[in-house]
C-alpha cells in the first residue's frame, strides 16, 4: 500500500475522503522486468477532470457504476481553467498521492507527464487505436509508447456568415488569408454589414493565444518546435504567420476588442452578428444554431477549414486523453474503465449530448451524425491536417513564453521579428523531448 501522508496537502480534506475509498481493494501496478508496468488491483477508483458543465461525464460514470457496483468511479471535478487543472495533477503526482486514478489530460500534456513518469505506459493492445484518426492517437504517444488514450479531440474551424457572403456574391469561403480580407471588404460594403467586424479568434493572454499563434505560424509553413521539442520559431515562415495577425489588428481586419477574447467572447460576438468570420472549436456550432432567440445568426452560418498563407491552413490539435496516474491504486479496474470511457459507443453517446470532436473514423463518416452535426466533414479535415502544440517537457513554461511574446507583438509592444527572436532564445533554454 502506498503512503497517504501527503494526500491532504495535495487535494484537500474532501478529496482525501474520496481517495481513501479509491484505495481499497488491491495494490497498484508492479514494475516488471524491462520497466513495463503490470496492472493489478480491483476496486473503486477516481476520475480527475475539469468541471463538467454539461453533466455528460457523470452520465457516463453512472453507466459504468451501474455495471460495476464493486468498482465504482468517483468524479473529482477540478477547476475549469486548464492551467489550474494541470497544476493540481502535477501536485498530486509529485506527492505520490493515490487521490487521482484516471486523469483527463489535455492532449498537449502527454510528453511532460510521461517524461516525469507521473503516468504509466499503457498496454496498446487493450485499446482500438487503429479505428481512430492517426493524428489523434499520436497525441497520446511518447518515445514510441502509449501513455494516454484519446477520449475526445478538437480542431479549429472557420465559422462564417453564409447570408452575408452570398449577398456579396461570394460563392465559396476563403482558402487563404488574402481571400479572407478581400471577401470581408466586399461584405462590409453591404448595408446589412454596418458595424460588423471581419475576423476574430482567441487573443487574450491565455492558452487560446498559444493555439492561435501556433495556427498562424503553422499555416504559413513554419513551426514553433519540431517533433523533438526543439524550437524553430525564428524563421521567415513564422514571421509571415505572426505578421498576418499583427497586420490584421493594425488594419482593422481583427477588432481591437479581440485582444480580450477567449472562446466564449468570440462566440457571443459572432452570435450577436458582430463578426463575418470567427476561428473557434466545434462546441459552438450547436449553441450558435439555437433558434430560441439567443443567436441572431442561427441558420445563417456554416463552417470551413481554417485559411492559410497560400492555401488551407493548419489547426492546432486539441482534445483530452485518458492517462493512468503512476501512484494510483486498482489499476486493473482503471484500464478497463479507460477502455470503456474511450470506446466508440460512449463517444457516440457523448457526441449526442455535448457536440465536439470524436476520435473514431466511423463517427465522422456516419450519415445520421452528419445530418445532426453538419460540421463533422469539415472537422475531420481539420483534425487530419492539425498539428499538436509544442510537445515538450515543461509545457507550462513554453506556453507562457509564447503568450508573452505573441501578445507583445499583437499589441505593438514589440515587432514580430523581435518577438520571435526573443521567443526562440527563451525556448532554447527548455529541454527537448528526446
Amino acid at each position: 500500500m502506498k503512503t497517504r501522508t501527503t494526500r491532504a496537502l495535495s487535494a484537500g480534506a474532501a478529496l482525501a475522503g474520496l481517495a481513501s475509498v479509491a484505495a481499497c481493494g488491491g495494490s497498484g501496478a508492479v514494475t516488471a522486468a524491462g520497466g513495463t508496468p503490470s496492472f493489478d488491483g480491483r476496486g473503486p477508483i477516481t476520475y480527475a477532470a475539469g468541471k463538467d458543465a454539461s453533466g455528460v461525464i457523470q452520465s457516463v460514470l453512472d453507466r459504468w457504476n451501474k455495471l460495476h457496483p464493486k468498482e465504482k468511479v468517483t468524479f473529482i471535478q477540478l477547476p475549469t481553467d486548464p492551467d489550474a487543472q494541470r497544476q493540481q495533477m502535477i501536485q498530486n503526482a509529485q506527492t505520490k498521492s493515490d487521490a487521482y486514478t484516471v486523469l483527463s489530460l489535455d492532449a498537449v500534456w502527454t510528453s511532460e507527464f510521461a517524461a516525469h513518469r507521473w503516468v504509466d505506459r499503457l498496454p496498446e493492445g487493450r485499446f482500438p487505436l487503429r479505428q481512430m484518426l492517426k493524428p489523434i492517437v499520436e497525441t497520446g504517444e511518447y518515445r514510441g509508447g502509449l501513455y494516454a488514450v484519446p477520449m475526445s479531440s478538437d480542431g479549429g474551424m472557420l465559422y462564417y456568415r453564409t447570408d452575408l457572403l452570398e449577398k456579396a456574391g461570394i460563392a465559396e469561403p476563403p482558402v487563404t488569408w488574402s481571400q479572407l480580407k478581400a471577401d470581408c471588404a466586399k461584405v462590409k460594403r453591404l448595408p446589412e454589414a454596418k458595424g460588423v467586424s471581419c475576423y476574430a479568434g482567441q487573443f487574450q493572454k491565455y492558452e487560446g493565444l498559444t493555439v492561435n499563434f501556433a495556427e498562424a505560424v503553422n499555416s504559413a509553413g513554419g513551426v514553433v518546435t519540431d517533433p523533438k521539442g526543439r524550437p524553430h520559431v525564428d524563421s521567415p515562415q513564422a514571421k509571415q504567420g505572426l505578421d498576418f495577425l499583427v497586420d490584421s489588428f493594425r488594419d482593422g481586419t481583427i477588432p481591437k476588442d479581440a485582444l480580450t477574447y477567449q472562446e466564449e467572447d468570440g462566440r457571443r460576438a459572432f452570435q450577436a452578428g458582430k463578426l463575418v468570420f470567427l476561428r473557434n472549436w466545434p462546441y459552438m456550432y450547436s449553441l450558435t444554431s439555437k433558434k430560441d432567440g439567443s443567436s441572431k445568426v442561427a441558420g445563417k452560418f456554416t463552417t470551413a477549414p481554417l485559411p492559410g498563407l497560400d492555401g488551407p491552413g493548419t489547426s492546432s490539435l486539441g482534445g483530452h486523453n485518458l492517462a493512468l496516474s503512476a501512484s494510483a491504486e486498482n489499476k486493473a479496474t482503471a484500464i478497463d474503465f479507460m477502455k470503456f470511457f474511450a470506446g466508440q459507443e460512449i463517444q457516440r453517446f457523448t457526441l449526442s449530448r455535448a457536440p465536439g470532436a470524436p476520435t473514431y473514423h466511423a463517427l465522422y463518416d456516419d450519415p445520421k451524425l452528419i445530418k445532426q452535426y453538419p460540421y463533422l466533414p469539415t472537422l475531420k479535415k481539420s483534425v487530419l491536417r492539425a498539428v499538436p502544440r509544442p510537445r515538450v517537457f515543461q509545457y507550462g513554461d513554453v506556453t507562457a513564453a509564447v503568450q508573452r511574446e505573441g501578445y507583445a507583438a499583437l499589441t505593438g509592444a514589440k515587432s514580430s521579428a523581435q518577438a520571435l527572436k526573443d521567443l526562440q532564445r527563451t525556448l532554447r533554454q527548455q529541454p527537448a523531448t528526446d
